[in-house]
């Protein structure tokens, strides 16, 4: 279907933001991606193409201080700006792909923005993914934030997923953040939980969440409350048995997107 095509959009709180996008002339829908902490866009090709292989033309920011976006890296101030820089992204997409209807997929952290850009602007979407949304991580930022000063501690990549190469080519990618957690960044984190709790359901907007039963970085069990609190009527959700953070990274990634693309194709087709 051709390459991906990379562009750039303004953001008010940092600059310059890192967009790719993979096109596709044919597209009957659009999948906007929204990615974890620490990471970046490219991280996600291999699920983009195979949501273009299903029909859709699929666009993704890096976020601020992430990938090749500006901002100090790792560090977000206000999760609100993110949303909106989602937002500005999600413009532009639409204008290129007119009348057709958006997912917006979100992973980790990129979970949490995409729970509140549907809080914002869920009547623009036609469906919302949530993978491994970070509500459940809550204990662990409040113990960081509460150590003086937060230790030197990246992110264990054995964490992700059950296949050591998805560790390993995270330790050695460039563009993903290695460093310790940032008090603001966490400080956010924790601000944006308390909004998306305190704000209301997105309505009736079809909903999907996937967990790994073994994630041990975002709790399944500790993440449920709020999933409770966001699902509305179109509520679905997919819990994979010795799955680890990362499902569209495990070993049956091949399961976890398949099941995307089918929640996505029966919502579109009932509209």
């Amino acid at each position: 279907m051709g390459p991906s095509l990379d562009w750039k959009i303004p953001s008010e709180a940092v600059g310059t933001l890192f967009v790719r996008e993979w096109p596709n002339d044919k597209a009957t829908w659009t999948a906007l991606l929204a990615h974890g902490y620490g990471e970046h866009i490219g991280r996600y090709g291999h699920v983009a193409e195979a949501l273009r292989s299903a029909g859709a033309a699929v666009v993704g920011p890096d976020h601020q201080g992430h990938g090749r976006s500006d901002g100090e890296r790792a560090t977000i101030i206000d999760f609100e700006t993110v949303v909106s820089d989602l937002h500005d992204a999600a413009i532009r997409m639409t204008a290129k792909y007119s009348g057709l209807p958006t997912v917006l997929i979100g992973h980790s952290m990129g979970g949490m923005i995409a729970a509140r850009y549907a809080q914002r602007y869920g009547s623009e979407l036609a469906a919302l993914v949530l993978s491994g949304p970070m509500f459940g991580s809550r204990a662990v930022l409040e113990q960081l934030l509460a150590m003086d000063p937060i230790p030197d501690i990246p992110l264990d990549p054995a964490t992700l997923s059950r296949d050591p190469a998805v560790g390993h080519a995270y330790a050695d990618d460039p563009l993903v953040w290695h460093g310790p957690f940032k008090a603001p960044t966490l400080r956010a984190m924790l601000r944006m939980m308390d909004t998306i709790k305190a704000a209301s359901a997105p309505g009736d907007l079809p909903m999907l969440w996937l967990h790994g039963a073994m994630d041990p970085l975002v709790p399944m069990a500790e993440t449920r409350p709020m999933m409770q609190h966001l699902r509305g009527r179109h509520y679905e959700e997919k819990i994979y048995a010795g799955a680890m953070h990362e499902v569209f990274n495990e070993t049956n990634k091949n399961e976890t997107i398949a099941d995307v693309i089918d929640f996505v194709r029966r919502h579109l087709l009932a509209k």
